[in-house]
């Protein structure tokens, strides 16, 4: 594994721990004082009921730890093609079908007026079609991961997973575990 590889390891190492340390405050009723600020927009938040405002934090640590293993995912995608294909890679590896929703998703964008999220195309892209871009190219990614079917896997399982955290659902204990479970799958599967 290069060093790059190991470094976003390190990365998402980290957040890991960052998750069981929040689990370490939580469990013992105790603040560790990690965080700098808990600044909350005072105009809007406070008319939502404490309830939501209490499930909308326990679902802000799935989506911390989703939005990191899915910006380094996609980081560890483009990366790795590039270093094997070169600049190109983009239109020389992705799946017709996915550069095309890529594109589409891009012009609508643009044509909201709204700022643009990025300029790589592969920031516009669904975590699925992630899983099919490494798929598609399997043998720029064999010796990084252990296994396809494992691959193809975790993937599922944690597309499945990001559903309710991109769409603001709440995540029952069960599903709070079995995330955690398929974080840690994604890591033993780059081991």
């Amino acid at each position: 594994m290069n060093i790059e590889n190991r470094l976003k390891l390190f990365g998402m190492s980290q957040i890991l721990v960052e998750s069981d340390l929040d689990r370490v405050e939580k469990d013992f009723a105790i603040d560790l004082q990690r965080t700098i600020s808990d600044e909350k927009d005072e105009t809007y938040y406070p008319q939502f009921t404490q309830i939501l405002r209490e499930e909308a934090a326990k679902m802000g640590e799935h989506y911390e730890l989703f939005y990191c293993l899915e910006r380094s995912i996609r980081s560890l995608i483009g990366d790795t093609l590039k270093a094997q294909h070169g600049d190109t890679w983009w239109s020389t590896c992705v799946p017709p079908a996915i550069k095309t929703n890529a594109t589409n998703n891009m012009q609508r964008e643009k044509d909201s007026g709204i700022t643009p999220r990025s300029v790589d195309e592969i920031d516009f892209t669904t975590f699925g079609e992630l899983g099919e871009i490494v798929r598609s190219n399997w043998p720029s990614f064999d010796a990084l991961f252990s296994s396809q079917k494992a691959f193809d896997k975790i993937m599922t399982n944690l597309n499945i997973l990001r559903a309710p955290i991109a769409h603001c659902c709440p995540l029952s204990a069960d599903e709070v575990l079995r995330l955690q479970l398929s974080v840690r799958d994604w890591f033993r599967l780059m081991g």
